[in-house]
């Protein structure tokens, strides 16, 4: 059998997989998650995208450890995700390996202590360009195999059919600010960042970072900290950040 015969069997074996997931009801990206877990041995698989209307935000995390990792990317604006979206996958291995925690300063040791040991991140792609991030997590290190690999980059593209299906944003609309831009997919923090460049006379891009400074410093997340600003709970005088 040539190499399209053993692509298009492997194709086929996951859909039948995803398909068995979704029981008799409609294909989501929750099925295509679980797919993704058992294919390559993972824990759980977080899904970020551009959309329609907003800047990025988390369309689907398979669990509570998922939504945490994903908001820490957003918080902190950094991270395997990041790198991915901008420069192509991102796969770690172990997260405590020096190349990980150098790369990563922040990221990598607050993801270990969430209680993730490996992180391999994967870009959604259209025609060349990123539209967004599949991030599966381990809880204990180690590779992933070639034959997962390449089930988990057949399931992306499943994954990608269904985002585009359900309104992923123009391609060609897209810029290169993901990383100034990762956290705006929560209307609050778009709010906040709002009402600190006029409180700062800031620039949008100032006012993000010192929202997620403050959200890192005092452990919180970055959307709750977007909230209390919106709700004048919280006041940045230029030194509170």
């Amino acid at each position: 059998m040539g190499a399209s015969g053993v692509k298009d069997d492997r194709r086929l074996r996951l859909w039948q997989q995803v398909v068995a997931h979704a029981a008799d009801g409609p294909v989501t990206l929750a099925h295509v998650s679980a797919a993704m877990i058992s294919s390559a041995r993972v824990d759980s698989v977080g899904v970020t995208a551009v959309m329609k209307g907003t800047q990025r935000e988390t369309v689907h995390a398979s669990s509570q450890l998922a939504m945490d990792l994903e908001e820490l990317t957003v918080t902190l604006g950094e991270g395997p995700g990041v790198d991915c979206y901008l420069d192509g996958p991102s796969l770690s291995s172990d997260l405590t390996a020096e190349a990980c925690q150098v790369r990563w300063p922040v990221y990598a040791p607050a993801a270990v202590t969430a209680g993730v040991a490996a992180l391999f991140a994967l870009p959604l792609r259209v025609g060349g360009v990123s539209v967004g991030v599949v991030s599966l997590y381990r809880t204990e290190p180690g590779p992933l195999g070639r034959d997962q690999l390449a089930d988990v980059l057949v399931l992306t593209d499943t994954a990608l059919a269904l985002l585009l299906d359900q309104g992923l944003s123009d391609p060609s609309q897209q810029h290169d600010g993901w990383r100034e831009s990762s956290g705006l997919q929560h209307s609050e923090v778009h709010q906040a960042t709002g009402m600190l460049t006029v409180q700062l006379g800031v620039s949008a891009a100032e006012a993000l970072v010192r929202l997620r400074a403050y959200a890192f410093a005092h452990d919180r997340r970055l959307s709750d900290v977007g909230k209390d600003v919106v709700a004048r709970r919280l006041r940045f005088n230029g030194s509170e950040a």
